[in-house]
């Protein structure tokens, strides 16, 4: 089956939407499938991870093009990012794409994510995003901790919505005392530092570095499918996370404690703390890997094409 990918590979410390392409084009190849990048002939599938243009791959506009020729070729949309972090356009064409009818199927990350196009259709599924199997390698077993409490956060995106006001706050509270140490990993908005700041790392370095840290911490707001938490709950950190964290609740309710604001974030740090090996096992029962989310788009390729 020929199958065509409006977003091609790319490699490097990126966002879990990148790792999930590389992933799936590794899965459809392993089963004998050819993956094309270009817009050709006799093409069985179009799988679109995202409806903008991009320099890696062209927009939903195009797609619907090539499916009014071609009524035979399906298409499938996995809905990532949904424009709730200040892209209010992208959440505009999202439901376009719904009006328009040409999607044979939707692939959502989170019901959260569903909801918030305000998607009512039979024909989707909710796969919760997960992170690559390298993030296991170190996994954190030591549930014991000395002060400074070690607590962590990672992204790629310097979006305000990601929570720097709080965590440049926490950073602040924790230099005035000696219980909690804030380390940040990542972009930075224009502005900001922190006192313990590294720059964004790979896969192999973040698995290394994660586990070195007590907690994981996230400010981020209405996320559609977030990874970082799911990488810090790999490297087997309890998380503490904000309670409209969008598809972060769905992630993390079972492994961790939720806060509105920064008064409660920090009860929420101590309650994790005050208890945080029984914390940590919990968080050590979070097994799923991005083969497992690749394994489930596969399936559902087959099916939209008749070949499951």
């Amino acid at each position: 089956m020929k199958i065509y990918l409006n977003r091609s590979p790319v490699h490097g410390p990126w966002g879990g939407g990148a790792k999930t392409i590389n992933k799936l084009v590794d899965g459809l190849r392993a089963q004998g499938h050819l993956v094309t990048y270009s817009l050709e002939p006799n093409i069985d599938l179009l799988f679109c991870f995202d409806p903008r243009p991009a320099p890696t791959g062209v927009g939903y506009d195009r797609l619907v093009d090539y499916k009014r020729e071609n009524p035979r070729t399906k298409i499938i949309q996995r809905v990532g990012d949904v424009g709730s972090q200040g892209k209010s356009y992208l959440t505009d064409i999202l439901r376009l794409c719904v009006e328009l009818g040409s999607t044979d199927y939707f692939i959502f990350p989170s019901t959260w994510a569903r909801d918030y196009i305000e998607f009512e259709g039979e024909n989707c599924r909710v796969v919760p995003n997960a992170p690559m199997k390298e993030f296991y390698t170190h996994r954190r077993t030591d549930t014991s901790t000395t002060l400074p409490v070690k607590v962590v956060t990672h992204h790629w995106s310097p979006n305000m919505r990601k929570g720097y006001p709080l965590y440049q706050r926490f950073d602040e509270w924790c230099n005035s005392g000696d219980r909690y140490e804030f380390h940040y990993i990542g972009q930075l908005p224009t502005g900001f530092q922190f006192t313990n700041y590294q720059k964004p790392m790979s896969a192999e370095e973040l698995s290394r570095e994660l586990p070195r840290h007590d907690i994981y911490l996230t400010a981020s707001e209405e996320e559609a499918g977030a990874n970082h938490v799911l990488e810090g709950l790999a490297a087997g950190l309890p998380v503490v996370y904000k309670e409209d964290g969008g598809s972060i609740v769905e992630y993390c309710q079972d492994y961790g404690v939720s806060y509105e604001d920064f008064d409660e974030m920090i009860q929420s740090l101590e309650n994790v703390t005050s208890a945080l090996r029984r914390y940590s096992v919990t968080a050590q029962q979070y097994q799923a890997t991005s083969d497992d989310v690749v394994n489930e788009y596969i399936e559902i390729i087959g099916l939209v094409t008749d070949e499951g």
